[in-house]
């Protein structure tokens, strides 16, 4: 399972680079940020709980003074992190959220080096300097002149720490010894509670249940944004660090921005978007080496 580790996060953060697709679709039937983060996080809460009651009903099973790490994770980390980030799509676009949301690796390898005395080496620093510049090249931000507003900015910049604290209460979850399945179940129970009360359901129920096929996209949309992204990530985490994971999913604003170009035709800037794409990878490739010298997490 370690040597998955990284093609778990890779997979992860290529899942949720095309959860604009999902985001455009439903804003266009009249849906907002809010309402489409409780549509989403509310039948992946459903699905994971129904799979959990089904194969392995000890999963549910928590201790009262670890509450705070799901409140956490789920509250914070994941009910105001989608919040933010899709409203951030919507003022701005797919390739400008995405490299806000990415302001990510920076704080998790803050957070990580205060809360788990993560060392930050010389290969780590390098890879996530690459990423970053990867990122900016990649969505237009260096040499494409992109421009957004102030709003636009903050829930970004929002979205970018909601996101790295995910990493945080997750380790947190997973020092204790809980499954990343556990932790994956109550972060979507809670963050669908906490954006459930903070919205009109009514709209989210009607598009829902229009015909079969808008039940099935639906479904779809929590799975593939959703429930697996999340449970590939945690897996990831129980074997590689905080700040090393962040770095590796730095591959979502990548396929974001290729989604937002072959779907929304967004233009991708030449020759830098391709350069920034070439940086991002290269900076997993490090990563990669970084993994090498020993920088996973012992079973």
């Amino acid at each position: 399972m370690k040597k998955l580790a990284v093609w778990f996060i890779l997979l992860a953060g290529t899942l949720w680079g095309c959860i604009g697709i999902f985001v455009r679709h439903y804003t266009g039937l009249g849906l907002n940020s809010m309402q489409i983060a409780a549509l989403r996080l509310t039948l992946s809460a459903v699905l994971f709980t129904v799979f959990i009651l089904i194969f392995n009903r000890k999963l549910f099973r928590i201790k009262l003074k670890d509450i705070w790490i799901f409140l956490g994770s789920g509250i914070l980390s994941v009910g105001v992190f989608t919040i933010c980030y899709f409203q951030s799509i919507a003022l701005s676009s797919l390739s400008v959220a995405s490299i806000l949301l990415y302001t990510a690796p920076v704080f998790v390898m803050l957070f990580s080096l205060i809360f788990f005395k993560e060392k930050l080496t010389a290969l780590k620093i390098a890879a996530l300097l690459l990423a970053v510049l990867g990122c900016a090249l990649t969505v237009g931000i260096i040499g494409g002149g992109l421009s957004v507003s102030l709003a636009g900015f903050l829930f970004g910049l929002g979205s970018g720490i909601c996101y790295a604290l995910y990493s945080i209460f997750s380790r947190f979850a997973l020092d204790r010894g809980y499954s990343p399945l556990t932790v994956t179940l109550y972060t979507f129970i809670l963050a669908a509670i906490s954006v459930l009360c903070i919205c009109n359901p009514i709209p989210i129920a009607q598009v829902i249940t229009k015909d079969v096929g808008s039940f099935f996209f639906s479904l779809l949309f929590a799975v593939s944004s959703c429930v697996l992204p999340y449970l590939f990530y945690t897996l990831g985490l129980k074997y590689v660090k905080s700040s090393t994971a962040s770095i590796i999913a730095t591959i979502e604003p990548v396929v974001a921005t290729v989604v937002g170009a072959l779907v929304f035709s967004e233009a991708v800037q030449i020759p830098f978007g391709y350069i920034g794409i070439a940086l991002v990878v290269g900076s997993v490739v490090l990563i990669n080496l970084n993994l090498g010298r020993k920088e996973t997490i012992e079973e």
